[in-house]
């Protein structure tokens, strides 16, 4: 019998990518998408899982499964509101977490981001840092944290500051000093921690393993 995993976030750039992959994937039986609004897919692999993130919590039957990806997230002007964006990268995130310990998820997957650190100045980075050391103290079998930079790919939505990033840092970030900052595509990271969670399958029975494990930019491109 095959691995069951679950998506949230599952129609940004990561995320949309991470459900179509999963789905190719052999060892996958079934991937749960779970979104605000319903998404029609083209594989039977795929469940929708339509959700109130205020009410998450009644919905914790979907987290029953192997492996859990969490790609959600916001903008400052998606959200409106410092508040509110803390609402969806922190406490949607955090709680969607605690279900998934409480299901006995066995490897949980979460995208962060670098430079990520709970005591930065940036609010964003802060948010992430915060995040970051919650899930790592549930004490998952097994936690990979993902820490991307700048995402390229297809958005819902326009973001003239990520627009102008996408031009701008590849040809900056030929800089040697600079080349930790380069851009990555939503496909790539994808593919990376589809790879992550097979290995970590695979090694299951390995103690030697750490139980929580960093990967930053440089990991992400190989």
């Amino acid at each position: 019998m095959g691995l069951t995993a679950l998506v949230i976030g599952a129609t940004g750039v990561v995320g949309r990518e991470l459900v179509d992959q999963l789905s190719q994937l052999a060892d996958i039986d079934k991937v749960t998408a779970v979104t605000r609004r319903p998404i029609e897919y083209g594989s039977d692999k795929i469940i929708n899982c339509v959700v109130e993130f205020d009410r998450l919590e009644q919905y914790s039957s979907a987290f029953k499964v192997d492996i859990t990806f969490s790609c959600l997230g916001t903008t400052l002007k998606q959200a409106g509101s410092i508040e509110r964006q803390r609402q969806v990268d922190v406490d949607y995130q955090y709680r969607a977490a605690k279900l998934a310990r409480t299901n006995g998820v066995n490897h949980y997957l979460l995208v962060s981001s670098s430079g990520a650190n709970p005591t930065s100045k940036s609010n964003y980075l802060k948010m992430k840092g915060e995040l970051e050391a919650k899930v790592a103290e549930l004490g998952f079998t097994r936690a990979s944290i993902i820490q991307p930079s700048l995402l390229l790919g297809e958005r819902q939505d326009f973001r003239l500051g990520e627009r102008l990033g996408s031009k701008l840092l590849p040809l900056i970030c030929r800089l040697p000093v600079l080349s930790k900052y380069r851009p990555i595509t939503g496909k790539q990271v994808a593919a990376k921690m589809c790879l992550i969670a097979l290995q970590q399958v695979a090694s299951a029975d390995n103690d030697d393993d750490p139980k929580l494990r960093y990967y930053r930019l440089d990991e992400l491109f190989s």
